[in-house]
């Protein structure tokens, strides 16, 4: 058994587990996702980075995005300002989260990182 995202037009609209013969007997685009796969690396069942092989950038979520061109799933676009990191399949906020043990929001208008209290 694999997963399997359904997609139209170029949007997953629905995920499974299945056999490959049912899917194959299935209306419609059906793409093989991983469970393991984020952030375009493979994981074991203890979520640690194996080395195996990664399977299209990130495991497939309804709403994530298909990119036909590149074979890869990933989230919409959170904010404007946020970058696709093709490498990852991440969107990445143009200011790094702070690394100071606090938690912070994004604020999109002033494209910067804002404590939570």
């Amino acid at each position: 058994m694999a997963h399997y995202a359904k997609i139209e037009n170029n949007i997953v609209t629905n995920v499974i587990v299945a056999e490959q013969d049912f899917i194959d007997a299935q209306e419609g685009t059906w793409v093989q996702t991983s469970y393991n796969t984020r952030g375009n690396v493979h994981y074991d069942q203890n979520r640690v980075a194996d080395g195996g092989v990664a399977l299209r950038g990130n495991y497939a979520s309804k709403g994530y995005i298909y990119d036909l061109a590149n074979d890869v799933f990933y989230i919409p676009k959170p904010y404007n300002s946020w970058v696709l990191n093709t490498s990852t399949w991440k969107w990445e906020p143009p200011v790094a989260y702070p690394d100071d043990d606090k938690i912070y929001t994004w604020n999109e208008d002033t494209t910067s990182w804002v404590e939570i209290d």
